[in-house]
């Protein structure tokens, strides 16, 4: 017999364990959260906090997101990625960033109730572990996975206390393997990764000092320091990261891969940040320096039978595009509410093979994007002449010739400006964090096409009810006159029916279909003298359907099917599709 039992096991507090802790707590799932560390983060690490995660957060309850705003940096201070060649010394260029450029801030404010932001993963990782803990999960801390055994009706792990050096065994009907870049769960699993781990070696070096003096006038999360003779491992030139305004920072510094890391003692560490910064006399004080790799990998199957993989153990990346974290949150609300149907009894198991279709995907589409995104910083490698010598002096004599007067130094400028412009594939990114679309048998489309993308679908979020995508923001009203976003009235552990006026009969058939599955459908019906009101008509225009019809909306706030009006039979037509996504045992 186990020493522990429960539905779930979840390997790792990052920010995919606890989020997968708090997602399945908040549904009445039993879990147990292991880490095998005495506490959680203890360095910044991610950072960049999406709209899309900020709605995973806010789905959690609306505590939960104000906590994570009253930690942040706001967005505004988030500002301009600034290229200089020391903060002290020259600017060479800036691009408004994360939101911030007017077009890009009108297209935030379209897409989400929310608002991107800056939160260390120090503080991120306990906003969603306390939420966890406090909704019932257990956790252990210095507790360590080691192996692991499958049967028909669940997993038995074996973990070791590393307090006490005892072993235990843990019993779960699921498995979690959120262990990180390294996983253990999925090298035990044999889970397939391509692509290359450690393609570049780089250190972080996180002190205080304060440089208010040269960023407060230009604030910015990143200030790339472009620096004859510096070298960051494949990251930059030279990089700074701002992690609270404006005494403590980050060093992103590069090492070679090919030899041995690097031993950063406080004497080095506080060399490299006076050549960064540019102050001679800086002093700082050193918190913590580790190394770590660049990777460029993923993985092509995110489960095998009860054991499931997520965050950096299924996508391991640079921090290129700050996709790490808000990639392993949202694997978690993709994932848990399947779990959670399952072990109520509202969905056959065959449910979970959705996870690895639908989130498989995205794995490869950020990782690519994030290694994609470190290239790019060539073509401004190349308008400062930076790539054509080794030569510091002639490296910086190739970087003063776009002062100079004539044609060839104004096609330098040129170069530059737009090579700094084309950055914003990896700081303005829009698309990559919001276009999310599914496509698998937990998405019923009855061959609805999907529709094209209008612009850039990288840079710009196209809204649609397509099954498969997002459900589209947008403010509605109460009768009593509360705004509340479409996001809000779905989600929260439910599946969810938003019909119209001549679509009263959906309500019916939610609630006996809903009845008969074991589960509850939420109906709101949107129009005049209504209980939600469309006061702006930006629902009405978004929403794809004629008011008689319906969107049926997944807990984790995707489109699963929408019908364009009422069906002759409603109660048979809501059956077949929610028959055909949950697949619950005895179906036909």
């Amino acid at each position: 017999m186990a020493d522990m039992e429960t539905d779930v096991l979840i390997i790792g507090t990052g920010p995919a364990g606890s989020a997968s802790a708090a997602l399945l707590s908040t549904y009445g799932i039993s879990n147990i959260a292991i880490n095998r560390y005495a506490w959680l983060a203890n360095t910044p690490r991610a950072h960049i906090t999406n709209q899309r995660t900020m709605e995973v957060l806010r789905d959690l309850g609306r505590e939960v997101e104000q906590e994570a705003y009253l930690h942040a940096t706001e967005q505004e201070l988030m500002g301009e990625n600034v290229f200089c060649e020391s903060l002290a010394g020259e600017e060479i260029g800036r691009m408004r960033s994360w939101g911030t450029h007017p077009m890009s801030k009108a297209e935030h404010l379209l897409s989400s109730p929310t608002f991107m932001n800056d939160l260390p993963q120090t503080f991120m990782e306990p906003i969603l572990f306390t939420t966890a803990a406090k909704r019932g999960t257990k956790a252990r801390m210095s507790t360590e996975y080691i192996s692991h055994v499958q049967d028909a009706d669940g997993v038995t792990a074996t973990v070791r206390d590393r307090m006490t050096a005892q072993t235990l065994t843990i019993r779960a009907k699921y498995m979690i393997g959120a262990d990180g870049g390294n996983s253990l769960v999925a090298e035990n699993e044999n889970l397939p990764i391509d692509g290359k781990m450690g393609v570049g070696g780089s250190m972080n070096i996180l002190f205080r000092a304060d440089l208010s003096k040269y960023v407060a006038h230009r604030p910015s999360v990143l200030y790339w320091v472009m620096q004859p003779g510096a070298n960051v491992g494949g990251i930059g030139m030279g990089l700074v990261r701002m992690i609270r305004p404006w005494n403590e920072w980050l060093i992103v510094w590069g090492y070679d891969i090919n030899g041995p890391a690097p031993e950063v003692t406080p004497d080095y560490a506080t060399e490299v940040a006076r050549q960064l910064v540019g102050d001679p006399d800086l002093e700082i004080e050193l918190i913590s320096a580790n190394t770590w790799t660049v990777n460029n990998a993923y993985a092509t199957q995110m489960q095998k039978g009860r054991v499931f993989i997520m965050g950096d153990a299924a996508h391991r990346h640079p921090p290129s595009n700050g996709l790490g974290s808000n990639t392993s949150i949202q694997d978690a609300f993709n994932l848990c509410w399947k779990l959670s149907a399952v072990i109520k009894g509202q969905a056959g198991a065959a449910l979970l093979d959705s996870y690895t279709v639908e989130r498989a995907p995205i794995a490869r589409q950020i990782v690519t994007r994030a290694n994609q995104s470190i290239g790019e910083f060539g073509p401004i490698f190349d308008a400062l002449g930076l790539t054509g010598s080794v030569d510091p002096v002639k490296m910086q004599q190739n970087m003063d010739a776009r002062t100079a007067s004539g044609p060839a130094a104004e096609k330098q400028r040129a170069a530059l400006r737009d090579a700094i412009a084309f950055k914003k594939y990896e700081f303005d990114c829009h698309g990559v964090e919001m276009n999310q679309r599914y496509t698998s048998a937990a998405i019923i489309t009855d061959g609805q096409l999907e529709p094209p993308f209008a612009m850039d679908e990288e840079l710009h979020y196209h809204p649609t009810t397509w099954p498969g995508a997002r459900l589209p923001h947008t403010w509605v009203f109460t009768a009593g006159g509360e705004k509340l976003s479409t996001l809000d009235l779905t989600g929260h552990g439910h599946f969810t029916l938003l019909t119209g006026i001549g679509g009263e009969a959906w309500a019916d058939a939610a609630a006996a279909v809903g009845t008969d599955l074991g589960l509850t459908i939420k109906v709101h019906d949107i129009g005049p003298r209504r209980a939600i009101q469309d006061h702006t008509g930006d629902w009405a225009r978004v929403r794809d359907i004629r008011d008689s019809g319906c969107i049926l909306v997944r807990p984790d706030h995707h489109v699963a099917w929408r019908a364009d009006e009422i069906a002759a039979d409603p109660t048979a037509e809501l059956r077949r599709v929610l028959t055909a996504i949950l697949q619950p045992k005895g179906a036909a």
